[in-house]
Parts: structure tokens; C-alpha cells; sequence
């Protein structure tokens, strides 16, 4: 379970979620002089003794975890792995509000449009699992009108409402780990 800020929200490993930005001390080697961010805009992370950091930010929350800061330069901690592009896209957005500029979207929120298939898909696992038929899980979501047991059939939402119902089953046999690792889709 995530440990929770004072704010209530939810802190993750960068293990655990891809967005999370692992900063770390980088090698002395790997640091050019001169062009480093200012130190203030590392105040709040230095001063802070916790690991897990939650900033609010324009366009969401910046998750940072820090991983034993030393006394050099500040580093984005990236592994070379198949989430590589998400993370990169987190580091960018920290170092973007770091900069002072906005950070831009969160590259792994949720669609309005994906939201609500999660949440009718939720609604209809509920049914199911209830005992419901998808007649009667589809007529609870959708509320269609004049819908007999004749026209389901061969109506639309019989497939849409089929659909719904594996996905909470998915979802509920360890697919919601995936949404964890929104927007990558390839299988892991």
C-alpha cells in the first residue's frame, strides 16, 4: 500500500509507477560546470527529510522519489527498460517546473473517454458478479428505451455490454496493475 501525504495523496516507488521520478546524486564525471539549474530549485526537495515527494503542479501531480542525495549535482535516475519513454516523459515534466516553466500534461492521465469505459466496466463486473444477465446489466448502464428481450439479440450492446464485463473481470484478475503503467501498452 502507498503511503499517503499529509494532502491525502497517494506516494509511490518509481518501481511501482513509471511516472514516479527517481532523483539521485550524480557521478562528478558526468556533470558539465556552468550549466546547471540553480540550486533554489532544488530547495524544496533538499530540505525535505521525506523520500516520497508530491508536487501539485499545472497539468497534475510531480511524484519524485529521492535516492540518497549527496553532495553533488542532482541526476534523473532512467532506466534502460520498456517503460523507458514514460519515465523520460515524468523527468521532463520536473525538470520543466524546475525550470519555472509549466510542466505540460501528464502523459499518463487517463482520457475522459477511457475513464468512463473503467467505470462502466466496473459497474458491470459488479452486476455480474451479482448474478445480474447482461440483459439486465445492460439495460442498468445504458437504460435504453423500448428494448425487449427479442431485439438484445442482435442490438449493439449486447457485444458493448459483453465487452464491458470481460474487462472488469480483467481488471479484477490483476489487470488494474496495468493502469499503473498507462499509456504503455505492450504486454509485460
Amino acid at each position: 500500500m502507498p503511503a499517503r501525504t499529509t494532502l491525502g495523496i497517494a506516494l509511490w516507488t518509481a518501481q511501482a509507477l513509471p511516472t514516479v521520478t527517481a532523483v539521485t546524486t550524480a557521478p562528478i564525471r558526468i556533470t558539465a560546470p556552468g550549466v546547471e539549474l540553480p540550486a533554489e530549485a532544488f530547495l524544496p526537495f533538499i530540505q525535505t527529510a521525506h523520500q516520497n515527494i508530491a508536487v501539485a503542479a499545472d497539468g497534475g501531480m510531480l511524484r519524485i522519489e529521492r535516492l540518497g542525495l549527496g553532495d553533488g549535482a542532482e541526476a534523473v535516475l532512467l532506466p534502460l527498460d520498456q517503460l523507458f519513454e514514460t519515465r523520460v516523459a515524468a523527468a521532463l515534466r520536473l525538470w520543466r517546473m524546475l525550470c519555472g516553466h509549466r510542466p505540460g500534461p501528464n502523459p499518463s492521465a487517463l482520457t475522459a473517454q477511457a475513464a468512463d469505459r473503467l467505470i462502466l466496466a466496473l459497474r458491470a463486473l459488479d452486476g455480474k458478479l451479482d448474478g445480474a444477465t447482461q440483459f439486465e446489466i445492460a439495460t442498468a448502464l445504458f437504460r435504453p428505451r423500448n428494448l425487449t428481450k427479442r431485439d438484445w439479440i442482435d442490438h449493439d450492446l449486447r457485444d458493448r455490454t459483453g465487452r464491458l464485463v470481460r474487462l472488469g473481470l480483467r481488471l479484477m484478475n490483476g489487470g488494474y496493475r496495468r493502469l499503473l503503467l498507462h499509456p504503455f501498452r505492450r504486454r509485460i
